[in-house]
């Protein structure tokens, strides 16, 4: 199956990296505006293939996109200093204007999965514009906060000694500062957190937890203070998602896309848990968060609706 990803700067490059170390798909084509980087990150990758599995990476144009059945957009602005997350917003925005209906011409039954920050709007927004097209807007899904629930999940098992692959706990809402942390329903190999840590004697009281949330919280921040960039976890995060979707693995993913109404707050974009498999999005669990965890959602819904609004007014 071909996979298709916009934007060949170091998110993309490394998604597509992740892909033929995971074995994901049989074709990826990279597009981008810089045609000779694009070209180059695919040579690059194409030569890992013999010490991973056979994947065909190329470059190409808009028209070798056809016949994708996903389609990872990476494209987008970065935020210059001083500049308001509104305005990023506003040029991504136009960015999008150029990209959809070019994917959309060439591949128009392609799933998109977005992640340009901020990943919840830009979300909303290329939905928006897929069915504007007469086209099915869910086939527009967005990262989420997949890889803040992997953060999450690692922190987690780090504390309590257990594998992350056995805790399980979602990150839910904006994929930002307000997102929420669903602790009332965390749990290890089936065993709610709180029962774990009693029995193994593991401190995860308030002050645990808060420093476990400003980990994942602050994760983007330390890593680009650091190094300048974040991309092998993200980048990791796409190739699970696309390989789901091209398996058709039913697989459950704290993926973002449009919903008519998220803890009260109509009409706006944020991370939950889906069931994610060949379709895309093939179901949606709500969630049994408990009263604050509800309200935390509340607010975290309304900061990317007010978002959304504030980016309408600006361009109308």
């Amino acid at each position: 199956m071909k996979v298709g990803i916009i934007g060949s700067g170091m998110v993309g490059a490394t998604a597509a990296y992740a892909m033929v170390m995971r074995g994901v798909g049989r074709e990826i084509v990279l597009v981008d505006v810089n045609k000779e980087r694009a070209q180059a990150e695919a040579d690059d990758i194409l030569h890992a293939a013999p010490f991973a599995h056979a994947i065909n990476v190329h470059a190409g144009d808009y028209n070798e996109l056809a016949d994708s059945k996903v389609i990872v957009v990476t494209a987008g602005a970065n935020q210059r200093t001083g500049e308001t997350r509104l305005q990023l917003l506003g040029r991504n925005a136009s960015v999008f204007k150029q990209i959809i209906p070019s994917i959309l011409e060439y591949a128009p039954n392609a799933i998109l999965l977005i992640t340009t920050n901020p990943v919840d709007i830009m979300t909303h927004l290329a939905a928006r514009m897929v069915g504007e097209h007469k086209l099915p807007p869910r086939n527009v899904i967005g990262s989420g906060t997949t890889l803040d629930t992997a953060r999450f999940r690692a922190l987690l098992g780090r504390k309590v000694g257990v594998d992350p692959y056995h805790i399980h706990g979602y990150v839910i809402g904006e994929h930002g500062d307000s997102e929420v942390f669903a602790w009332s329903l965390a749990a290890v190999g089936g065993i709610p957190m709180e029962e774990f840590c009693k029995h193994q004697n593991v401190d995860l009281c308030g002050p645990a937890r808060e420093e476990i949330e400003q980990k994942v919280r602050r994760a983007a921040y330390a890593i680009i203070e650091g190094k300048g960039a974040t991309y092998y976890g993200i980048g990791s995060a796409l190739s699970r998602i696309v390989e789901a979707i091209l398996k058709d693995q039913r697989t459950i993913l704290t993926i973002c896309k449009p919903e008519s109404e998220v803890a009260g707050v109509k009409d706006v974009t944020v991370a939950l848990p889906h069931l994610v498999g060949g379709q895309g999005v093939i179901s949606s669990f709500p969630l049994p968060l408990n009263d604050r965890e509800q309200s935390l959602l509340h607010a975290s819904a309304a900061v990317v609706r007010k978002a959304i609004e504030q980016l309408d007014a600006e361009v109308s």
